[in-house]
């Protein structure tokens, strides 16, 4: 599947507009999202890693506080590792599925420390082979945790991408490797965190807020959903005459 000419011209423009409302200074340490926090507290790669972990089929804000509760007493591999279980999901249950997660931040904390020496590896490779990091985690921590310009892709980027025509793909896995072929890669490093806050403010899954968006010209949800809802409701109601 080729990309378009419009496609290819309507990406620069989609990622000024969105720099300049979520990020003016172009630094992802001023990002909202849980992992952008961690950094610009602590840009430790283990971190990175671990809050990803938590993250997964969880809520921003309880990964967040999640985080900062574990790292507060345990921030190390080793620490981690050597950590008590039922300590360990004290700390994180504001996270879902806490009992497993608690588990396999063990389990990927000693190979760390078995196999690495306890330093994260920064490679999409090595990072894929961990317990428990697939792809959206490997190049989250590529992302924030190495500043390695990669497309760690959530639901947030798959829906905007779709939404927006720059992609036509049914689920995340997909979109990452169009995106990756589409998107120029000066414009990788900051994908994510943009999508995720732009899906979370303004192109929400339900009741998306398109009065105050930048792209209905193009967006295929609104030309194909918010149009022609409106132009319904605008639509004069018929009555019958009735005669007496």
């Amino acid at each position: 599947m080729t990309t378009s000419a419009s496609v290819h011209k309507r990406i620069p423009f989609i990622m000024r507009n969105l720099a300049g409302r979520y990020l003016p200074a172009g630094d992802l340490r001023q990002g909202e999202t849980a992992l952008a926090k961690i950094v610009a507290q602590r840009e430790d790669p283990f971190l990175v890693l671990i809050s990803t972990i938590l993250s997964q089929r969880t809520r921003d804000e309880m990964t967040e506080r999640a985080s900062q509760q574990l790292f507060a007493k345990y921030d190390t591999p080793q620490a981690i590792a050597d950590a008590d279980r039922a300590d360990l999901q004290r700390l994180i249950k504001p996270v879902g599925f806490y009992r497993q997660k608690s588990l396999q931040i063990q389990k990927v904390s000693r190979v760390l420390l078995e196999q690495f020496g306890g330093v994260v590896p920064g490679t999409y490779e090595e990072l894929i082979g961990l317990p428990q990091v697939g792809p959206k985690t490997a190049n989250c921590v590529l992302v924030y945790g190495f500043g390695e310009p990669r497309i760690p892709t959530d639901t947030h980027v798959h829906r905007v991408s779709n939404r927006l025509g720059l992609v036509r793909t049914k689920a995340p896995e997909a979109t990452e490797q169009r995106l990756m072929r589409t998107v120029p890669k000066e414009y990788w490093l900051h994908i994510n965190e943009l999508f995720i806050r732009f899906g979370k403010d303004i192109c929400r899954p339900i009741g998306p807020r398109c009065a105050s968006c930048s792209f209905t010209s193009f967006c295929r949800y609104y030309r194909t959903v918010v149009k022609p809802k409106q132009a319904r409701n605008r639509r004069p109601s018929r009555t019958r005459s009735v005669q007496r």
